[in-house]
């Protein structure tokens, strides 16, 4: 950081000043005096060249007006910068609020208690409260608008000043005799603040100034000391917060009258005097220092005492009141930046985040690459790469590093130009200092310097670079201590031990070329050591401690700037006789220069370097100054002949959006001079006096000069001595060119000159040329205009790129609705298709799918995008089309569409039918879809998995003793099922079995397949027996009630064979009453032994039953009544009759009907008789649920 005096403005009347404040926001400057002064002055900047921006434009008073109303000497001024409100006040006690009002300050509000003075006032962060405290103990807080809050009196206390924190809720009061206090916002005192900086201070002393940092502009690191307290002895203490217990503390040595932070608390400015040994009287100094304590500069200040001090807005100006002058200082802050492949890399602090933001801006492209960096210390570039020197965060501790030590203390990461971070070092020195060069970056302590050999893989990508195995090869990183003398034949090791070892004279600065390095220290002695072996070289003597250390481009010179601004120069290998007669090493050049915060050797010359002197460049050639170009930026580069220059100070005043219009570049002497010979007296002249003054770049003027004028002969010549291979040939080129118009149109597309180049071809009836130097240019939009409005035909294929090029364009822009339409006419459906998927045209997309031929290789492509939204139906098309059923098919099942799935399968005999069903069943199933997953069954003839399934849902419906009739059509289902599986089990063993007999043995196969499969099933053997035994029951029931009560006897006997499926209790229970019906008292009394025999009643049950059986048989004798000539029959015989679904009864008669599918029988006449057509409804259901089947008429005896 350096400072100078730049301007000074005299009050009249030579008043001494008391006081002054500069307002951060709006830049009025307001200043009271004696007698009253008060005056509000504004420099503002009124220059028209873009170049002179900042500090370098001239700065008159725009405003300065004298306020009127005090009468004592006004002591105290203070800016309410959010509403634009000046509070002063003088040694009467009088207070004045100015409010601006077109232009002009006036008073809007006065206050006076007449009792004692006003001491301090000070406006909260965000303006709506200002707190007055009076020399009495008095304390005001009011409003903005005049209203007060509270007021207190501190009896017995003198106060002096007074400070809100940041967050408005503590307030700090300074007293008279040197101690503060904390109290609440509310007035209620909470504790007195130790002060550490006064420890073994006697005497009297006072508080010259505290000022807390509000940060409104973010802070440069996270928790940093934020409230500066000091007194007028010199000693100060900078806390992170009120109650802090361990402050910075510094000593400035000198009688101190006011302090400020400036606009983002990183630097603070401590005024006062200084007592000089060499001189009687005290001289004015201003001291500036970091918030962690280190001294940054001084800056003495003419005149006899110093009253007051006042940042600008921008930090970029101090204001000093001094007897009656104001002086103002320019300050140049050491900005975190650096330059490199055409990117500026800068960093700043912001109010809502606690890392500093670092912005990599491509000044080529106008683009910016943001990154967060955390407690970041320095920013270093060299040739296409960075380095940022940071803390090491302490919540992500490292891996143990390749160092072998846990826990380093700060990194260097190297990152490319746009902020890519490449590799990251570990290191456990703190990086005060960093330099680099294209292979190394070296990194110094005060105590040690550590080098790296970095390497950057160029073409791998970040992925790649991030998954290198980061050996550490011996001797790619070393630390030396500044004390070590290391010879460079023996590499050196990664000790850090040496690191922690002290030095009594400490690095101050470092700088290193490819081949040198060199180390500063603050005695004034540098040290030259070689790279990449580090050697000590040689030790040179300077007078001076330097801040900034620079080599030329082939280090044999040396420039030193020393923490004065003061320039030297240092010629490294001159032999010179010292004032002894030895012949030593090194010369101190007769060039110093004073005032100089930055200096740029070129790259390309040893002896031209630039400089930087209060606002003015200097450029020097072999020691010699050109006339100075006024600018304030900082220098990025120096090549060619011409200076690039960057203004950070405007920069950083919007850092989000940096302007091309602050990187300036300036022509050195030799090239304006040049330029202006060739274009006032004529290229030959010029050819001398650049062969005089030969520089490459001054060359390739002349080359491009001549070329414009065709002189090809000088042109070839001049490109040669620049060595610039590719104007040689096209020099060459031209040669070869017969026409002097197509020669300059070619010149013309060399300089750039498009459209001059294109209407010379055009003239020359060439369109072919104007269209490949669009095409080379690759601007399609013009391409394309050219091909329509040319006579002829158009290429075709020309046209098609064209259009496809700006289909490109578009697309590249998310513009697809634009695309959309080019990529139509150049035919191109591979972009068209993504265009439509972007766009959600699924119709235009579909459209597209359905005019490619088949097996197109696009197909697959918009299948895909259609699954990606869920339409299943046009993906399946587009499979289809392209000959991927099995594709199709995943989709259908990926989407849930199982039916499509199954029916494609099936129509493509795909294997994996099986398995797909078996998937969508389970999908079914699990979604508690059992009927859905029969039918897939069903309709997939899958008979036999869809029977288990409905003979389980037919067993849980039995379970839940739902309604009979219910239970008894899904049997009915489940059987029809199993028939319709023994009928695809013949077919099949029909379509196998060929030759003779093919029919009874194609049954016989198929018998034996049933026979494999019905061992592990129950059902398959007799699929009847569930709808049988429902049929039955309700049945009996049906003629019980209707009073058929034999029938009903006979039909309930059928139900004894049926305990498997109906539950015994109820089987019994139904014939007990049937019997009972029919005065068959001794089938009742078996039923009842039955009943009080089951083990599944409870004992209350039995006894019922048993109760009921005692009534029953004391008034029965237990004797069937009367003989059925079918007993014997029904209890067994060598036969047993088929019985009639419709009565229940054994059929005995010759003709009956039977079911093809069932094989169930019925009586003819039951059939017939309409009154008796219900009772047959096994039949019917047989009927209904088998799609009937033809009937056929049997005989007993046929059946028998």
């Amino acid at each position: 950081m350096f400072f100078y005096l730049s301007k000074k403005i005299a009050i009249p009347n030579n008043v001494k000043l008391k006081c002054v404040s500069w307002n951060k926001d709006q830049g009025f400057i307001a200043c009271g005096g004696e007698d009253g002064l008060l005056k509000v002055l504004k420099l503002e900047t009124q220059t028209d060249d873009a170049k002179l921006r900042g500090l370098a434009a001239p700065s008159n008073l725009s405003m300065n007006q004298t306020l009127e109303g005090h009468s004592g000497s006004v002591q105290v001024v203070t800016w309410n910068e959010q509403y634009q409100k000046l509070t002063t006040s003088d040694q009467n006690g009088l207070i004045i609020v100015w409010m601006l009002y077109k232009g002009s300050w006036y008073e809007e509000m006065i206050n006076n208690r007449n009792k004692s003075v006003v001491r301090s006032m000070s406006w909260n962060a965000d303006g709506q409260k200002i707190c007055i405290v009076y020399e009495d103990g008095a304390v005001i807080v009011g409003s903005v608008d005049g209203n007060r809050i509270w007021g207190k009196d501190l009896k017995g206390i003198q106060l002096c000043h007074v400070a809100w924190s940041a967050d408005s809720k503590v307030l700090l009061f300074g007293m008279a005799n040197g101690e503060i206090h904390i109290y609440d916002n509310q007035g209620n005192f909470i504790v007195k603040m130790k002060l550490n900086c006064l420890v073994n201070v006697t005497g009297a002393i006072s508080i010259a100034g505290i000022h807390w940092y509000h940060g409104t502009e973010g802070y440069v690191e996270p928790d940093c000391p934020c409230l500066a307290i000091c007194f007028d002895n010199g000693r100060c203490q900078i806390m992170r917060h009120e109650s802090d217990q361990n402050p910075v503390l510094i000593d400035t040595g000198m009688y101190v009258v006011s302090i400020q932070w400036n606009h983002i608390g990183s630097v603070l400015a401590v005024a006062g005097s200084q007592k000089v040994v060499t001189q009687d009287k005290d001289v004015n100094t201003v001291q500036f220092y970091t918030p962690f304590g280190e001294h940054l500069g001084t800056l003495k200040v003419p005149g006899k005492q110093m009253s007051a001090l006042s940042w600008e807005g921008g930090g970029l100006k101090i204001a000093l009141a001094v007897d009656s002058f104001i002086y103002f200082a320019n300050i140049r802050p050491d900005y975190k930046w650096g330059y490199c492949s055409n990117t500026v890399v800068y960093a700043y602090t912001r109010p809502d985040r606690p890392e500093y933001c670092v912005i990599f801006w491509d000044t080529k492209n106008n683009e910016k690459y943001v990154k967060y960096v955390k407690s970041l210390i320095s920013i270093t570039t060299c040739g296409d790469f960075c380095i940022l020197a940071t803390k090491a965060d302490e919540n992500h501790p490292q891996e143990e590093n390749e160092m072998g030590t846990f826990g380093a203390m700060f990194v260097l990461v190297l990152c490319n130009s746009i902020g890519t971070p490449l590799d990251p070092k570990y290191i456990d020195i703190v990086p005060l200092f960093v330099a680099m060069t294209k292979t190394h970056v070296i990194a110094a302590s005060k105590e040690a310097f550590y080098t790296w050999q970095y390497r950057v893989a160029k073409k791998l990508t970040a992925l790649e670079i991030n998954q290198i195995t980061r050996s550490r090869k011996e001797g790619r990183e070393r630390i030396y201590h500044v004390d070590d003398t290391p010879s460079g034949s023996v590499d050196g090791v990664l000790d850090y031990s040496k690191a922690i070892q002290g030095t009594r004279d400490p690095i101050c600065a470092i700088t290193a070329s490819d081949k040198t390095l060199i180390v500063g220290r603050e005695s004034g002695t540098i040290q030259r050591y070689s790279l990449p072996n580090v050697g000590l070289i040689q030790k040179y003597s300077l007078n001076c401690r330097a801040y900034q250390l620079s080599l030329n481009c082939n280090s044999s010179r040396l420039a030193i700037i020393d923490i004065s601004g003061v320039l030297t120069f240092l010629d490294l290998d001159a032999r010179v006789t010292d004032s002894t007669g030895q012949q030593v090493i090194g010369e101190l050049l007769k060039l110093e220069r004073k005032d100089v915060w930055d200096m740029k050797w070129a790259k390309d010359n040893p002896d031209l370097f630039a400089m930087m002197e209060k606002t003015r460049m200097y450029v020097f050639r072999n020691l010699d100054p050109e006339e100075p170009i006024q600018t304030s930026g900082y220098i990025c580069n120096f090549e060619d002949l011409e200076i690039k220059s960057v203004l950070l100070d405007e920069i950083l005043k919007n850092p989000e959006h940096p302007n091309k219009d602050y990187i300036i570049n300036f022509e050195i002497r030799s090239l304006r001079d040049s330029r202006a010979l060739i274009e006032k007296v004529g290229i030959e002249d010029a050819s001398q006096f650049i062969e005089d003054n030969p520089h490459p770049r001054l060359w390739r003027l002349l080359a491009e000069a001549a070329l414009q004028n065709l002189d090809l002969h000088t042109a070839e010549q001049a490109f040669v001595r620049c060595k610039d291979y590719q104007g040689i040939k096209f020099v060459k080129r031209l040669g070869h060119l017969q026409s002097e118009s197509m020669k300059q149109a070619e010149v013309a597309a060399y300089f750039g000159r498009f459209e001059e180049a294109e209407r010379m071809y055009l003239d020359m009836d060439r369109r072919d040329l104007a269209i490949g130097l669009r095409l080379k240019l690759g601007d399609w939009f013009r391409v394309l205009q050219l091909l329509k409005t040319g006579s002829g035909d158009a290429d075709d294929s020309l046209l098609e790129q064209a259009h496809n090029a700006i289909g490109d364009y578009f697309a590249d822009r998310q513009k697809w609705l634009n695309a959309v339409q080019y990529y139509v006419q150049g035919r191109n459906q591979e972009r068209l298709a993504e265009c439509y998927y972007m766009l959600e045209d699924y119709e235009g997309l579909e459209n597209l799918a359905n005019s490619l031929p088949e097996n197109h290789k696009l197909l697959p492509e918009i299948a895909q995008m259609f699954v990606r939204v869920g339409m299943c139906e046009q993906a399946v098309t587009a499979f289809l089309k392209c000959n991927q059923p099995k594709a199709a098919v995943d989709t259908c099942v990926h989407l849930n569409q199982w039916n499509k799935a199954v029916e494609l399968a099936k129509n493509h005999s795909m294997k994996e039918i099986g398995s797909l069903l078996a998937r969508y069943a389970s999908h079914l199933l699990e979604k508690n879809k059992t009927l859905d997953a029969i039918e897939l069954y069903r309709k997939a003839n899958y008979f036999y998995d869809a029977a288990k399934l409905m003979f389980k849902i037919a067993d849980e419906e039995a379970k839940k003793r739902t309604k009979p009739l219910r239970v008894k059509k899904l049997y009915v289902l489940s059987a029809l099922l199993i028939e319709q599986y023994h009928e695809q089990m013949k077919n099949a063993q029909r379509g196998k079995v060929k030759g003779k007999n093919s029919e009874a043995t194609s049954a016989l196969a198929g018998l034996l397949e049933e026979e494999v499969l019905s061992t592990t099933s129950r059902f398959t053997d007799n699929a009847w027996r569930g709808a049988e035994a429902y049929h039955f029951f309700i049945l009996a029931q049906r003629q019980l009630y209707e009073g058929y009560v034999d029938t009903a006897l006979k039909t309930a006997l059928h139900l004894r064979d049926y305990e498997d499926i109906i539950p015994a209790v109820e089987i019994y229970s139904l014939l007990a009453l049937c019997a009972c019906a029919s005065r068959a008292f001794g089938t009742c009394s078996k039923a009842f032994i039955k009943l009080e025999s089951l083990e599944t009643l409870s004992a209350e049950q039995k006894q019922q039953y048993e109760d009921l059986a005692l009534e029953i048989f004391t008034k029965h004798t237990p004797k069937d009544n009367r003989k059925s000539e079918l007993d014997s029959f029904l209890e067994g015989g060598e036969g047993k009759l088929p019985t009639c679904v419709a009565t229940g009864s054994p059929i005995t008669e010759y003709q009956f009907w039977m079911c093809s599918v069932c094989k169930h029988c019925v009586l003819a006449q039951e059939i017939t008789s309409s009154e008796r057509w219900h009772l047959a409804l096994l039949f019917i259901l047989c009927r209904k649920l088998g799609s009937i089947y033809n009937d056929k008429v049997y005989t007993t005896t046929s059946i028998l």
